[in-house]
Protein backbone atom coordinates (compact mmCIF):
# COMPACT_ATOMS: atom_id res chain seq x y z
CA UNK A 1 0.00 0.00 0.00
CA UNK A 2 1.18 3.51 -0.86
CA UNK A 3 -1.77 5.60 0.33
CA UNK A 4 -3.98 5.15 3.37
CA UNK A 5 -6.89 7.50 3.99
CA UNK A 6 -8.51 7.83 7.43
CA UNK A 7 -11.92 9.54 7.33
CA UNK A 8 -12.81 10.99 10.72
CA UNK A 9 -10.43 13.18 12.73
CA UNK A 10 -11.41 12.35 16.29
CA UNK A 11 -10.04 9.84 18.79
CA UNK A 12 -10.54 6.70 16.67
CA UNK A 13 -9.21 8.25 13.47
CA UNK A 14 -6.20 9.86 15.10
CA UNK A 15 -5.32 6.66 16.98
CA UNK A 16 -5.58 4.69 13.75
CA UNK A 17 -3.24 7.08 11.92
CA UNK A 18 -0.70 7.05 14.74
CA UNK A 19 -0.84 3.25 14.97
CA UNK A 20 -0.14 2.94 11.26
CA UNK A 21 3.07 4.92 11.79
CA UNK A 22 3.99 3.00 14.93
CA UNK A 23 3.51 -0.30 13.11
CA UNK A 24 5.96 0.74 10.41
CA UNK A 25 3.81 2.15 7.60
CA UNK A 26 6.06 4.87 6.15
CA UNK A 27 4.06 6.00 3.13
CA UNK A 28 1.24 8.51 2.72
CA UNK A 29 -1.42 8.89 5.42
CA UNK A 30 -4.23 11.44 5.04
CA UNK A 31 -6.53 12.21 7.97
CA UNK A 32 -9.82 13.86 6.93
CA UNK A 33 -12.08 15.74 9.35
CA UNK A 34 -15.24 17.79 8.82
CA UNK A 35 -14.49 20.13 11.74
CA UNK A 36 -11.97 22.96 11.68
CA UNK A 37 -10.33 21.73 14.88
CA UNK A 38 -7.50 19.24 15.16
CA UNK A 39 -8.53 16.06 16.99
CA UNK A 40 -9.73 16.68 20.55
CA UNK A 41 -11.21 14.71 23.42
CA UNK A 42 -15.03 14.66 23.48
CA UNK A 43 -15.91 13.42 27.01
CA UNK A 44 -14.85 16.71 28.69
CA UNK A 45 -17.28 18.72 26.52
CA UNK A 46 -20.30 17.99 28.73
CA UNK A 47 -18.32 18.31 31.94
CA UNK A 48 -15.11 20.35 32.20
CA UNK A 49 -15.69 22.52 29.10
CA UNK A 50 -19.38 23.19 29.73
CA UNK A 51 -18.78 24.00 33.39
CA UNK A 52 -15.86 26.31 32.58
CA UNK A 53 -13.37 24.25 34.60
CA UNK A 54 -11.15 23.79 31.51
CA UNK A 55 -10.20 26.07 28.65
CA UNK A 56 -10.83 24.52 25.26
CA UNK A 57 -7.15 24.17 24.38
CA UNK A 58 -6.81 21.63 27.20
CA UNK A 59 -8.82 18.99 25.33
CA UNK A 60 -6.52 18.80 22.29
CA UNK A 61 -5.41 15.18 21.89
CA UNK A 62 -1.99 16.10 20.53
CA UNK A 63 0.20 19.16 20.13
CA UNK A 64 0.04 20.68 16.65
CA UNK A 65 3.67 19.76 16.01
CA UNK A 66 2.93 16.03 16.34
CA UNK A 67 1.17 15.90 12.99
CA UNK A 68 4.18 17.34 11.18
CA UNK A 69 6.63 15.17 13.09
CA UNK A 70 4.58 12.05 12.29
CA UNK A 71 4.13 13.11 8.66
CA UNK A 72 0.36 12.70 8.89
CA UNK A 73 -1.42 14.84 6.31
CA UNK A 74 -4.50 16.51 7.78
CA UNK A 75 -7.48 17.83 5.79
CA UNK A 76 -9.76 19.80 8.13
CA UNK A 77 -13.11 21.47 7.52
CA UNK A 78 -13.98 19.17 4.64
CA UNK A 79 -16.65 16.49 4.70
CA UNK A 80 -16.51 13.16 2.92
CA UNK A 81 -19.50 12.91 0.59
CA UNK A 82 -19.04 9.59 -1.18
CA UNK A 83 -17.07 6.39 -1.46
CA UNK A 84 -16.35 4.30 -4.55
CA UNK A 85 -14.84 1.06 -3.34
CA UNK A 86 -14.29 -0.32 -6.85
CA UNK A 87 -12.04 2.57 -7.88
CA UNK A 88 -10.87 3.14 -4.28
CA UNK A 89 -11.78 6.81 -4.13
CA UNK A 90 -13.21 9.01 -1.36
CA UNK A 91 -15.11 12.05 -2.64
CA UNK A 92 -14.97 15.27 -0.61
CA UNK A 93 -17.42 18.16 -0.36
CA UNK A 94 -14.68 20.43 -1.72
CA UNK A 95 -14.86 18.57 -5.02
CA UNK A 96 -11.53 16.85 -4.46
CA UNK A 97 -11.07 13.09 -4.58
CA UNK A 98 -8.70 11.05 -2.45
CA UNK A 99 -7.39 7.81 -3.90
CA UNK A 100 -6.49 5.13 -1.39
CA UNK A 101 -5.01 1.66 -1.17
CA UNK A 102 -6.31 1.26 2.37
CA UNK A 103 -9.20 3.06 4.07
CA UNK A 104 -10.22 3.42 7.71
CA UNK A 105 -13.62 4.99 8.39
CA UNK A 106 -14.02 6.65 11.79
CA UNK A 107 -16.76 9.23 11.16
CA UNK A 108 -18.47 8.67 14.51
CA UNK A 109 -22.07 9.67 15.12
CA UNK A 110 -24.36 12.66 14.75
CA UNK A 111 -26.90 13.84 17.33
CA UNK A 112 -30.39 12.47 16.88
CA UNK A 113 -32.89 15.30 16.40
CA UNK A 114 -36.48 15.80 17.45
CA UNK A 115 -39.00 16.19 14.62
CA UNK A 116 -39.66 19.78 15.76
CA UNK A 117 -38.12 22.80 17.42
CA UNK A 118 -34.58 22.84 16.13
CA UNK A 119 -35.27 26.00 14.14
CA UNK A 120 -35.73 27.95 17.41
CA UNK A 121 -32.79 29.76 18.94
CA UNK A 122 -32.01 28.50 22.39
CA UNK A 123 -32.39 24.85 21.32
CA UNK A 124 -29.05 23.04 21.26
CA UNK A 125 -27.48 19.68 20.61
CA UNK A 126 -23.97 18.84 21.76
CA UNK A 127 -21.51 16.73 19.84
CA UNK A 128 -18.71 19.07 18.78
CA UNK A 129 -16.46 21.57 20.51
CA UNK A 130 -18.33 24.39 18.79
CA UNK A 131 -21.62 22.99 20.12
CA UNK A 132 -20.26 22.97 23.67
CA UNK A 133 -18.85 26.50 23.43
CA UNK A 134 -22.17 27.82 22.07
CA UNK A 135 -24.17 26.10 24.82
CA UNK A 136 -21.79 27.32 27.51
CA UNK A 137 -22.24 30.90 26.28
CA UNK A 138 -26.03 30.52 26.29
CA UNK A 139 -26.05 29.12 29.84
CA UNK A 140 -24.02 32.09 31.10
CA UNK A 141 -26.94 34.43 30.36
CA UNK A 142 -29.78 32.04 31.28
CA UNK A 143 -31.43 30.75 34.43
CA UNK A 144 -33.58 27.81 33.29
CA UNK A 145 -32.38 24.78 31.33
CA UNK A 146 -34.44 21.83 30.20
CA UNK A 147 -32.48 18.76 29.15
CA UNK A 148 -34.39 16.36 26.91
CA UNK A 149 -32.83 12.93 27.28
CA UNK A 150 -31.27 11.38 30.39
CA UNK A 151 -28.45 9.27 29.01
CA UNK A 152 -24.72 9.91 29.46
CA UNK A 153 -24.72 13.29 27.75
CA UNK A 154 -27.99 14.58 29.20
CA UNK A 155 -27.14 13.66 32.78
CA UNK A 156 -23.61 15.05 32.59
CA UNK A 157 -24.79 18.32 31.05
CA UNK A 158 -27.55 18.62 33.65
CA UNK A 159 -24.99 18.19 36.43
CA UNK A 160 -22.66 20.79 34.91
CA UNK A 161 -25.48 23.32 34.47
CA UNK A 162 -26.75 22.75 38.00
CA UNK A 163 -23.30 23.43 39.41
CA UNK A 164 -23.35 26.69 37.42
CA UNK A 165 -26.46 27.67 39.37
CA UNK A 166 -29.17 27.13 36.75
CA UNK A 167 -32.59 25.70 37.47
CA UNK A 168 -32.41 22.39 35.59
CA UNK A 169 -35.14 19.95 34.57
CA UNK A 170 -34.18 16.55 33.18
CA UNK A 171 -36.84 14.89 31.01
CA UNK A 172 -36.91 11.34 29.65
CA UNK A 173 -39.72 8.98 28.59
CA UNK A 174 -38.00 6.02 30.26
CA UNK A 175 -38.65 5.21 33.94
CA UNK A 176 -35.24 6.33 35.24
CA UNK A 177 -32.22 8.25 33.97
CA UNK A 178 -29.57 6.05 32.33
CA UNK A 179 -31.79 2.97 32.65
CA UNK A 180 -30.87 1.91 29.13
CA UNK A 181 -27.17 2.08 29.97
CA UNK A 182 -27.12 0.67 33.53
CA UNK A 183 -30.51 -0.86 34.27
CA UNK A 184 -33.30 0.20 36.68
CA UNK A 185 -31.44 -0.16 39.98
CA UNK A 186 -28.55 2.12 39.04
CA UNK A 187 -30.95 4.35 37.10
CA UNK A 188 -32.93 4.93 40.28
CA UNK A 189 -29.77 5.94 42.12
CA UNK A 190 -28.82 8.35 39.34
CA UNK A 191 -32.28 9.89 39.65
CA UNK A 192 -31.83 10.32 43.40
CA UNK A 193 -28.37 11.83 42.84
CA UNK A 194 -29.78 14.55 40.59
CA UNK A 195 -32.78 15.18 42.81
CA UNK A 196 -30.51 15.66 45.82
CA UNK A 197 -28.58 18.29 43.84
CA UNK A 198 -31.77 20.23 43.08
CA UNK A 199 -32.51 19.00 39.56
CA UNK A 200 -36.17 18.38 38.74
CA UNK A 201 -36.23 14.86 37.27
CA UNK A 202 -39.26 14.18 35.05
CA UNK A 203 -39.12 10.59 33.82
CA UNK A 204 -41.79 8.46 32.23
CA UNK A 205 -42.95 11.41 30.14
CA UNK A 206 -42.09 12.57 26.65
CA UNK A 207 -41.84 15.94 24.93
CA UNK A 208 -44.65 16.99 22.58
CA UNK A 209 -43.49 20.40 21.38
CA UNK A 210 -41.60 23.58 22.18
CA UNK A 211 -43.09 27.00 22.80
CA UNK A 212 -41.72 30.23 21.35
CA UNK A 213 -41.95 32.12 18.06
CA UNK A 214 -38.24 32.55 17.35
CA UNK A 215 -36.57 31.72 20.68
CA UNK A 216 -37.62 28.78 22.83
CA UNK A 217 -39.60 29.78 25.92
CA UNK A 218 -41.09 26.49 27.04
CA UNK A 219 -41.19 22.72 26.67
CA UNK A 220 -44.57 21.00 26.42
CA UNK A 221 -44.57 17.49 27.87
CA UNK A 222 -46.75 14.63 26.70
CA UNK A 223 -48.85 14.89 29.87
CA UNK A 224 -49.66 18.54 29.08
CA UNK A 225 -47.21 20.09 31.55
CA UNK A 226 -45.36 23.16 30.30
CA UNK A 227 -41.80 23.74 31.54
CA UNK A 228 -40.47 27.27 31.27
CA UNK A 229 -37.08 27.32 29.56
CA UNK A 230 -34.45 29.81 28.48
CA UNK A 231 -32.32 27.06 26.96
CA UNK A 232 -33.07 23.49 25.85
CA UNK A 233 -30.49 20.79 25.27
CA UNK A 234 -31.70 17.89 23.13
CA UNK A 235 -29.69 14.81 24.11
CA UNK A 236 -31.78 11.93 22.80
CA UNK A 237 -28.96 9.81 21.47
CA UNK A 238 -26.97 9.68 18.26
CA UNK A 239 -26.98 8.01 14.86
CA UNK A 240 -23.95 6.60 13.03
CA UNK A 241 -22.62 9.10 10.47
CA UNK A 242 -23.02 6.84 7.45
CA UNK A 243 -25.22 8.90 5.10
CA UNK A 244 -22.22 9.66 2.86
CA UNK A 245 -21.73 5.92 2.30
CA UNK A 246 -25.03 5.37 0.51
CA UNK A 247 -24.32 3.51 -2.71
CA UNK A 248 -20.80 2.56 -1.62
CA UNK A 249 -21.60 -1.15 -1.40
CA UNK A 250 -20.76 -1.29 2.30
CA UNK A 251 -23.35 -2.96 4.51
CA UNK A 252 -25.00 -0.31 6.69
CA UNK A 253 -27.13 -1.44 9.63
CA UNK A 254 -26.84 0.62 12.81
CA UNK A 255 -23.39 1.61 11.63
CA UNK A 256 -20.89 0.10 9.21
CA UNK A 257 -21.19 -3.66 9.49
CA UNK A 258 -17.76 -5.23 9.98
CA UNK A 259 -16.39 -8.69 10.68
CA UNK A 260 -14.46 -9.63 13.81
CA UNK A 261 -11.38 -7.84 12.44
CA UNK A 262 -13.15 -4.49 11.91
CA UNK A 263 -13.13 -5.13 8.16
CA UNK A 264 -16.10 -3.79 6.20
CA UNK A 265 -14.82 -4.70 2.72
CA UNK A 266 -11.47 -5.59 1.15
CA UNK A 267 -9.07 -2.82 2.16
CA UNK A 268 -11.79 -0.96 4.10
CA UNK A 269 -11.96 -0.97 7.90
CA UNK A 270 -14.05 0.95 10.44
CA UNK A 271 -13.43 2.06 14.02
CA UNK A 272 -15.13 3.92 16.85
CA UNK A 273 -18.76 4.93 17.25
CA UNK A 274 -19.59 4.26 13.60
CA UNK A 275 -18.40 0.63 13.55
CA UNK A 276 -20.67 -2.35 14.17
CA UNK A 277 -18.46 -5.40 14.45
CA UNK A 278 -18.75 -9.06 15.42
CA UNK A 279 -17.38 -9.50 18.94
CA UNK A 280 -16.17 -13.10 19.02
CA UNK A 281 -15.95 -13.17 22.81
CA UNK A 282 -19.62 -12.29 23.24
CA UNK A 283 -20.70 -13.95 19.98
CA UNK A 284 -22.79 -10.93 18.99
CA UNK A 285 -22.72 -7.85 16.79
CA UNK A 286 -21.80 -4.75 18.80
CA UNK A 287 -21.51 -1.00 18.34
CA UNK A 288 -20.06 0.90 21.29
CA UNK A 289 -20.27 4.69 21.69
CA UNK A 290 -17.58 5.33 24.24
CA UNK A 291 -14.16 6.91 24.36
CA UNK A 292 -12.04 3.91 25.32
CA UNK A 293 -13.54 1.79 22.56
CA UNK A 294 -12.67 4.47 20.01
CA UNK A 295 -9.00 4.31 20.97
CA UNK A 296 -8.79 0.53 21.15
CA UNK A 297 -10.68 -0.03 17.92
CA UNK A 298 -8.66 2.60 16.07
CA UNK A 299 -5.52 0.64 16.95
CA UNK A 300 -7.11 -2.69 16.02
CA UNK A 301 -8.39 -1.47 12.65
CA UNK A 302 -4.99 -0.02 11.73
CA UNK A 303 -3.10 -3.18 12.67
CA UNK A 304 -5.53 -5.41 10.82
CA UNK A 305 -5.39 -3.22 7.73
CA UNK A 306 -1.63 -3.82 7.79
CA UNK A 307 -2.19 -7.58 8.01
CA UNK A 308 -2.30 -8.46 11.71
CA UNK A 309 -5.56 -10.47 11.43
CA UNK A 310 -6.34 -10.30 15.17
CA UNK A 311 -10.03 -10.32 16.21
CA UNK A 312 -11.13 -7.25 18.15
CA UNK A 313 -12.47 -8.60 21.46
CA UNK A 314 -12.31 -5.87 24.12
CA UNK A 315 -14.05 -5.80 27.46
CA UNK A 316 -16.19 -2.64 27.03
CA UNK A 317 -15.43 0.16 29.49
CA UNK A 318 -17.81 2.97 30.38
CA UNK A 319 -17.66 5.88 32.78
CA UNK A 320 -19.55 9.03 33.68
CA UNK A 321 -18.75 11.86 36.11
CA UNK A 322 -21.74 13.65 37.65
CA UNK A 323 -21.28 16.11 40.53
CA UNK A 324 -18.81 14.38 42.88
CA UNK A 325 -19.80 10.90 41.75
CA UNK A 326 -17.86 8.71 39.34
CA UNK A 327 -19.66 5.71 37.90
CA UNK A 328 -17.48 3.33 35.92
CA UNK A 329 -18.08 -0.14 34.55
CA UNK A 330 -16.61 -2.99 32.53
CA UNK A 331 -18.40 -5.58 30.43
CA UNK A 332 -22.05 -6.01 29.53
CA UNK A 333 -24.40 -4.16 31.86
CA UNK A 334 -27.51 -6.29 31.51
CA UNK A 335 -29.00 -9.08 33.56
CA UNK A 336 -29.34 -9.48 37.32
CA UNK A 337 -27.61 -6.85 39.48
CA UNK A 338 -26.18 -7.56 42.93
CA UNK A 339 -24.34 -5.17 45.23
CA UNK A 340 -21.19 -7.05 46.27
CA UNK A 341 -19.29 -4.47 48.29
CA UNK A 342 -20.24 -1.24 50.06
CA UNK A 343 -23.79 0.13 50.02
CA UNK A 344 -25.74 2.58 47.87
CA UNK A 345 -26.63 4.50 51.06
CA UNK A 346 -22.95 5.16 51.76
CA UNK A 347 -22.34 6.53 48.26
CA UNK A 348 -19.70 3.88 47.57
CA UNK A 349 -20.42 0.40 46.27
CA UNK A 350 -19.60 -2.30 43.73
CA UNK A 351 -22.21 -4.18 41.71
CA UNK A 352 -22.01 -7.34 39.60
CA UNK A 353 -24.17 -8.05 36.54
CA UNK A 354 -24.89 -11.71 35.86
CA UNK A 355 -26.67 -13.68 33.15
CA UNK A 356 -27.74 -17.22 34.04
CA UNK A 357 -25.34 -17.10 36.94
CA UNK A 358 -22.34 -16.00 34.84
CA UNK A 359 -20.59 -12.71 35.61
CA UNK A 360 -20.83 -10.44 32.55
CA UNK A 361 -20.29 -6.93 33.96
CA UNK A 362 -19.00 -5.01 36.96
CA UNK A 363 -19.87 -1.46 38.06
CA UNK A 364 -18.26 0.89 40.53
CA UNK A 365 -19.98 3.81 42.25
CA UNK A 366 -17.08 5.84 43.66
CA UNK A 367 -14.90 2.74 44.18
CA UNK A 368 -12.30 2.92 41.34
CA UNK A 369 -9.66 0.78 43.04
CA UNK A 370 -12.11 -2.05 43.63
CA UNK A 371 -13.25 -1.79 39.99
CA UNK A 372 -9.77 -2.69 38.78
CA UNK A 373 -9.87 -5.83 40.91
CA UNK A 374 -13.34 -6.67 39.62
CA UNK A 375 -12.14 -6.33 36.03
CA UNK A 376 -9.57 -9.05 36.68
CA UNK A 377 -12.36 -11.28 37.99
CA UNK A 378 -14.43 -10.53 34.89
CA UNK A 379 -11.52 -11.52 32.65
CA UNK A 380 -11.11 -14.81 34.54
CA UNK A 381 -14.76 -15.73 34.00
CA UNK A 382 -14.34 -15.00 30.28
Amino acid sequence: MDRIVVVGAAAAGLTAAETLRREGFEKQITLVGDELHLPYDRPPLSKQVLSGAWETDRIALRKDSVYTESDIGVRLGVRATGLDTSSQVVQLASGDSLHYDGLIIATGVRPRLLPFGHDLTGVYVMRTLDDAVSLKKALASSSRLVVVGAGFLGCEAAASARRLGLDVTLVDPLPQPMVRQFGPMIGGLVSSLHTAEGVSVRTGVGVSSFQGSSHVTGVVLSDGTVLDADVVLVAIGAEPATDWLSGSGLVLDNGIVCDAYCRAAPGVYAAGDVASWHHQGYAEQMRVEHRMNATEQGMAAARNLLGASVPFCPIPYFWTDQYDTKIAAFGLLTGDVTVTEGTPESGKFMAHYTREGKLVGVLSWNMPRELRKARALLMQTG
